[in-house]
This record gives C-alpha cells, structure tokens and sequence, in this order.
C-alpha cells in the first residue's frame, strides 16, 4: 500500500533531496445532496443568462476530498463541444499559487534566502531602472533604483514591476516603445523599468514572472520541471503543465472577449506553445480538478495527497499579512469599461502574504477574514479557507477580467457554498 511507504523524491538541482512521507489523505469528500441541489443552478444561470458565459468549471474541496465537481455550456460558444470535468483552462494569474508554492519549498530547504537581493539568483532583474516618466521627446526619464530588489518583494508584490494591461506607464511603452507583452513568453517582456522604488509600495505585475527566474536559477532546471517533481508529484497532479500537448489541447476552453453590445467573440488566441520563458505569473495550463489538489494541500498544513510539499510552519508564515490591512488598491479590469468590477470581492481591508491575497475582515459571501484566494485574467477565481477546511475554484474563459457574468457567477457560487455547507451542518 502507498499509505505504508515513505517515498525520497529526489530532486536534481535542489540542495538536498525533499522527502516526502507517501501516506495518502483519506478520500472523505463526498458530493453531497445540498452542495449539488445549491450549486448546479448557479453554473447553469451563468450560461443561460443574457450576458452569459460561455461555459463554466467549478468545484469545491474539503481537507479530505471533493465535496463538488460541476460543469456547464461549452468550451467554446461556436463548437458543440461541452464543458466538462476533464476539460482544460489556461490558468493565468492563478499560476502563481504554484510558484509561490515552489519558492516557499526552496527556502524552507535552505536553499532561497527571501531577504537576500533577487539579483544573486537571477543577475539581470540587478539591471533594471527606475521609470520617473517621459521626457517632452516621449523617452523614459530612467534612474538608478534607491535599494536592491528582495525576493521578498517578489512575493509580495512590492518590486515595483506592473503589468501594460493594467498600468498606464507599462502601456506607453508597449503601445510606443515596442516592450513586448507579458503573455509573449518573451525574455525581453520582463526586462521593464520599476514604478517606484523597490519595497515601498504595492503594485500588481511581474514580480512573479520574476520569482520563477530566481527559481530555475536555484533549481538548476526550468519551472515546468521544478513544477513537475517538487509539486506535481506529491500533490498527484497530472494534466497540468507550460506547453500544451496534443491531450491537453484536445479539451481546451477556448478564450472568448465579451463585445460592446454583451455578445461572446470567440477566439483562438493561446499562450506559446513553446515558451522562451515559462512564466511563473500566468504561464500554466491544467484542470480544475488539478488546481483543486493544490488547494487541498494548503488545507493540510503542507500535505498533498501523495506526500508532504510544505512543512505546517511554512504554510502559516505564508499566511501572514506582509503589507498591512487596506494597502491592495482597486486596479482597472483588463480593458473593461467598468473598472470597479475588478474588486473581485467585497470589504476594503485586504492585505497580501507569501504569494496569495489575505482579506482582512468577514466577506459578505460566508468567507472568513484571513482566507487565501486569487484570480485569473480570463476570470478564473479561487479561494482557500483554512480556518472552515474548505476551497474552491471557478473557471471560465472570458475577457474582459471583471466581466459581469463571470466575476458576478463566481460570487454567487462562493455564497452559495457557504450557505450550503451551514445548512449542511444544522441539518
């Protein structure tokens, strides 16, 4: 039996080898009556409503297994093809819960020093200026930074880096200066100026594409295969990945964009195939139900479900506010014309830790204050509640981020999971 063993996961290129007790988790999760009666009808409003979404994965977990697995409409509006279960997303910004995950590997090991400057890992991150503003000719006024870049800061956002789609400077210099984007895979579209000063404030972007650096740097290997031994393997992952093979894209969603009159423009856009760079802040591609494994796994103090990631301490350092309650500004949906729908989620007070968004206070949804959670540009969402054992993630395809239909479906699921679930227990 594998719950009788204990498994050395060898690692070429970390320090030392990472060992993992093989003991699976108990598959306690079940789906129940109230989650489904609750839940189904929520996925299928999301498609038939009018704006709607084209299809929607959604799934719930406890510390011990699926507690819900649903799916509706269609991975892409104009082909019959159906959502299901097995069906495949791009990540996004989710990605970087596993590359959070992975860093916080390699310093509890030892290995990463998250106060040592970014630049003895990965020298070129050491070369980047600071960004004033644009002299009258339309160059960037460029100066030293004040104080290195920590990996610290990576983590937490507070490097200075944005993202063209959201920041109005990073936007000038794609628009006018030929920077390329972010989704490229390029080397070159990291190689951007800082906003401020590294440390002094919060600002949405890079930085993670910049932890994955450091990371392959460290490992020796590239993040797909640091991904692949020291996270995928314990957590039991197995359709997750930076390149989509013929499998994967056989069940692809497609990306559609949201028109001016509500109508769904499906499209055929899909990060490289082979990137230059494996982008730990948006590059992974995977299923739901994968993503769920990740979750579960933070549920349990480290535990994945065939063997240890994270020791219980580090995932308690992790979830710790690093920048204070209220310092994570509204920022702008990614070409929506209603930014405020960006607020993904109700309440001022949110706060961010080792790689994820901490909120501060009691979520109108049933979510307890210090939750864990994040989201995907083509509005993919999850949550991590460790105080009530319980995580979720919602999947669609569709831009603009903060989408109506989309972003306003992933709230209703998360209330309706937790006025299911307090149902559940006073039944």
């Amino acid at each position: 039996m594998p719950g009788r063993r204990r498994i050395l996961w060898r690692s070429p290129g970390f320090c030392s080898p990472a060992l993992f007790p093989a003991a699976r988790i108990p598959p306690q999760g079940s789906m129940t009556p109230d989650f489904r009666c609750a839940l189904d009808p929520i996925l299928e409003r999301a498609v038939a409503a009018r704006p709607g979404v084209p299809g929607v994965v959604a799934m719930v977990t406890d510390r011990g297994g699926s507690l819900y697995e649903g799916a509706a409409g269609r991975r892409r509006i104009d082909r019959p093809e159906a959502m299901t279960a097995d069906t495949v997303f791009a990540f996004y910004s989710t990605t970087k819960a596993f590359t959070a995950t992975a860093a916080l590997r390699l310093m509890e090991e030892g290995c990463l020093d998250p106060d040592a400057p970014a630049a003895r890992y990965a020298p070129q991150i050491g070369e980047l200026p600071v960004i004033e503003g644009f002299a009258p000719g339309g160059d960037p006024i460029l100066r030293p930074p004040k104080r290195p870049i920590t990996v610290r800061m990576l983590l937490t956002h507070t490097a200075g880096f944005g993202y063209e789609f959201f920041n109005p400077v990073y936007a000038r210099l794609h628009r006018a200066r030929g920077q390329p984007a972010s989704v490229t895979g390029r080397k070159a579209s990291l190689l951007t100026p800082h906003l401020f000063d590294p440390g002094e404030r919060w600002e949405y972007g890079t930085s993670m594409d910049w932890c994955g650096q450091v990371i392959e740097r460290v490992a020796g290997r590239r993040l797909g295969e640091v991904f692949r031994t020291e996270l995928f393997a314990p957590l039991g992952i197995e359709s997750s990945g930076f390149s989509l093979t013929p499998s994967l894209r056989a069940r692809l969603a497609a990306l559609h964009k949201r028109a001016p009159d509500g109508s769904l423009q499906p499209t055929d856009f899909a990060l490289p195939a082979d990137p230059e760079v494996e982008m730990g802040g948006h590059g992974l591609y995977g299923t739901v139900g994968d993503f769920l494994r990740l979750i579960r796994m933070w549920l349990n103090d480290g535990m994945g479900d065939r063997g240890r990631v994270l020791r219980p301490a580090t995932v308690r350092t992790a979830e710790q506010s690093r920048i204070g309650p209220g310092n994570i500004p509204p920022f702008p949906g990614a070409g929506s014309r209603r930014p405020r729908l960006a607020e993904h989620l109700p309440g001022p007070s949110k706060s961010w830790g080792l790689g994820f968004l901490i909120d501060g206070e009691d979520l109108s949804t049933g979510r307890p204050a210090v939750s864990l959670s994040w989201v995907g540009l083509a509005n993919t969402f999850f949550w991590i509640d460790r105080r009530n054992g319980i995580g979720g993630y919602w999947a669609t395809q569709v831009l603009p981020f903060g989408d109506a239909a989309a972003s306003g479906g992933y709230l209703d699921f998360e209330s309706a999971v937790y006025a299911a679930r307090g149902k559940g227990r006073n039944g």
